[in-house]
């Protein structure tokens, strides 16, 4: 796996016969059974300067933040100060969208869990589109915004569907983060803190940046030519992808202490912590909280509707139903979700196997050749120990 895995790595950022590179820097975990089977830092944090990545780079996490919510999530469930048919107005009182027939909205924490609350990301509908118009914040970009105002934006904004009835990734965990703060009557970075990364030793993942000489440099493909780094203001489209109405990224949000604290992408952090939270969920919870409340965190959320061919959703992250639908050597049930600065993961639970890929390169970080190459690459070996 050693030589699998390093080759495909050293193609990706130093390739040969004038191919052009599609990744920057990265770090890859492989762990069997919780315990470490391959890993990797390889490239550079920051090209331009020549700062080679490390295994403790920071990185800008986006949708990996939603991982530490849920597991925030699952604790208070845990304890009975939750419970997935609780309606959130009981702690949002005003947020009430409307349903597509124009009638009062009823959504639970399961509906936001599960991302079938009828709510949207606006990378996701047209650039003239009702989440572009209301200029609500998907969570990476720099905004003057509040959370509670981007929150009261969103509810302005008609449901998609009746919740329960379809699935759509959405702004769902940005609206679950604030009300694990009402529940917990605290922000949400000291939730996130108190409840996941304090009681697993996770010291270096945060809604700020812990060490600024630490945090990788963004950086964006271009069709052709080396990956790029990323403007203050850059928008990605990728319309095979899903991302019709382009995302927003501000870099620069990492340093901005007045921004709203998102729980579906604000945090940054580094690989080692979040393959610590990864070992959580590939061990039903322990020691946060129990199998009972995992089994609850990886139910499909609706069987006749998949995410993309072969996969469904459960709580933040899709599914494997099908993996030959799915084109993937996986196993049925692993679960797997990423980043759109650039990161992949996964577990396969059949397996006892977590893999993890940190880059600083999107979107290749995030899909394509490259977190492909790896996932075959690692089913390849494995099989050949077998």
């Amino acid at each position: 796996m050693q030589l699998l895995l390093d080759a495909i790595i050293d193609r990706a950022i130093q390739p040969k016969d004038g191919v052009l590179p599609t990744i920057v820097g990265a770090v890859v975990r492989v762990s069997l059974c919780g315990k470490p089977l391959y890993q990797r830092a390889a490239g550079y944090a920051d090209r331009e300067n020549k700062v080679v990545m490390q295994p403790d780079t920071l990185f800008r996490l986006s949708s990996v933040t939603k991982p530490f919510v849920v597991a925030a999530a699952g604790v208070l469930l845990e304890q009975g100060k939750l419970h997935p048919d609780d309606r959130i107005t009981q702690w949002l009182p005003w947020f009430t969208p409307l349903q597509p027939d124009g009638n009062l909205s009823v959504i639970t924490i399961r509906h936001l869990l599960t991302h079938t609350a009828g709510l949207n990301y606006g990378f996701s509908e047209q650039p003239d589109g009702p989440y572009h118009q209301a200029k609500i914040s998907d969570g990476v970009d720099t905004t003057p915004l509040s959370l509670e105002e981007n929150l009261r934006r969103i509810a302005s904004v008609p449901l998609l569907f009746n919740p329960g009835s379809a699935v759509q990734y959405s702004v769902a965990t940005d609206v679950l983060g604030a009300v694990l703060a009402k529940v917990c009557n605290a922000a949400l970075d000291d939730v996130i803190r108190t409840l996941v990364t304090q009681p697993l030793g996770i010291s270096d993942c945060e809604f700020t940046v812990p060490d600024p000489a630490r945090l990788a440099v963004p950086y964006i493909n271009q069709p052709n030519g080396i990956p790029r780094p990323m403007n203050e203001l850059e928008i990605l489209f990728d319309e095979e992808a899903g991302i019709t109405g382009g995302i927003n990224f501000s870099p620069n949000r990492a340093f901005d202490a007045s921004a709203f604290l998102s729980g579906g992408a604000g945090m940054i952090g580094s690989a080692q912590g979040v393959e610590r939270l990864l070992q959580v969920f590939r061990t039903d919870g322990a020691p946060l909280f129990s199998k009972r409340t995992m089994d609850l965190l990886l139910t499909d959320s609706v069987k006749q509707q998949e995410m993309v061919p072969g996969w469904g959703f459960a709580a933040g992250w899709k599914t494997l139903r099908n993996p030959l639908a799915a084109d993937t050597p996986q196993s049925p049930g692993t679960i797997s979700w990423g980043g759109v600065y650039g990161h992949h993961w996964f577990i396969d639970f059949e397996r006892n196997l977590s893999v993890l890929i940190m880059t600083n390169t999107t979107p290749q970080g995030l899909y394509g050749t490259f977190t492909n190459d790896i996932c075959d690459s690692i089913y390849a070996a494995l099989a050949r120990k077998e």
